[in-house]
C-alpha cells in the first residue's frame, strides 16, 4: 500500500497520505491537507474530459457535412491561443495536471480546424496563408526559444486572443439567429472545465498570468 502511494505521488504529484493518515486516527482530513488533494484530482479530472471536448463539435459537424453558422475565425484564434497557453507553461515548468487539458485541446483544436476548411472549400488565398504563418511560427513558440520578455508579453496577449476567438462566433450567432452547427456540449463542457480551472490553478500556486 505504501509503495503504491509513493507511485502515485511521484509520478502523479498526488499526496494522499495526509488524508489517509487522518482518517486511519478516526479524524476528517483537515482544509490544508484536503483542498490540495481535491484540486490534484480535478486538475487530472480536466485533463482526462478534455480528450472529447471538442468531439462533439467534430462528430456534429461531420455528421450534418456543414459548417453552417460557424465562425472560421474564431477557431483558427483558439489553435494559437492554445498553442501559447501550452508553450508558456511547459516553459514555466508547471505540472502536467495543472495545464495537461491544453495539449489534448490544441490537438482536436487542429482537427476542428482542418475540418472546417475541408467543408468550406473553396478557401481564399487570405485564407490559406494564415496555417502558413502559424506552421512557421508555433515550433520556434512551443520550444520556448523566444526571448523571456517577449514570451510573457506573447502570453499576456492570449487573453486578448481567447475573448476576440469567441466575438466572431456571438456575432454569427447574433446575425442568423442561430447556433447553426455550433455545439452547445462543447461549449458547455468547455465553460464547466475553465470554471474548475481557477480552483486548481489557485491552489497549484500558478503565476497570475494563468490564473488570469
Amino acid at each position: 500500500m505504501e509503495y503504491l502511494l509513493i507511485i502515485i505521488q511521484q509520478y502523479l504529484g498526488i499526496d494522499l497520505s495526509c488524508a489517509i493518515g487522518s482518517l486511519r486516527n478516526g479524524n476528517f482530513p483537515h482544509k490544508q491537507c484536503l483542498l490540495p488533494l481535491i484540486s490534484k484530482l480535478l486538475g487530472y479530472a480536466i485533463v482526462a474530459a478534455s480528450t472529447t471536448v471538442k468531439l462533439p463539435q467534430i462528430l456534429k459537424i461531420l455528421k450534418h457535412r456543414s459548417v453552417r453558422g460557424l465562425s472560421l475565425l474564431s477557431f483558427e484564434l483558439e489553435v494559437v491561443g492554445y498553442t501559447i497557453s501550452l508553450a508558456y507553461c511547459l516553459h514555466k515548468g508547471l505540472p502536467f495536471s495543472a495545464y495537461g487539458e491544453l495539449l489534448f485541446l490544441l490537438i482536436q483544436a487542429f482537427v476542428l480546424v482542418a475540418i472546417i476548411y475541408y467543408f468550406s472549400q473553396p478557401l481564399s488565398t487570405t485564407t490559406w496563408i494564415r496555417p502558413l504563418i502559424y506552421c512557421a511560427v508555433a515550433p520556434t513558440i512551443l520550444a520556448g526559444q523566444i526571448d523571456p520578455l517577449l514570451f510573457e508579453a506573447l502570453y499576456a496577449s492570449q487573453h486578448a486572443i481567447f475573448l476576440f476567438a469567441r466575438i466572431p462566433q456571438i456575432w454569427q450567432n447574433f446575425s442568423n439567429k442561430s447556433t447553426g452547427e455550433l455545439s452547445f456540449l462543447t461549449s458547455f463542457m468547455n465553460f464547466g472545465g475553465s470554471m474548475v480551472r481557477v480552483f486548481t490553478t489557485i491552489q497549484e500556486n500558478a503565476p497570475k498570468s494563468v490564473f488570469l
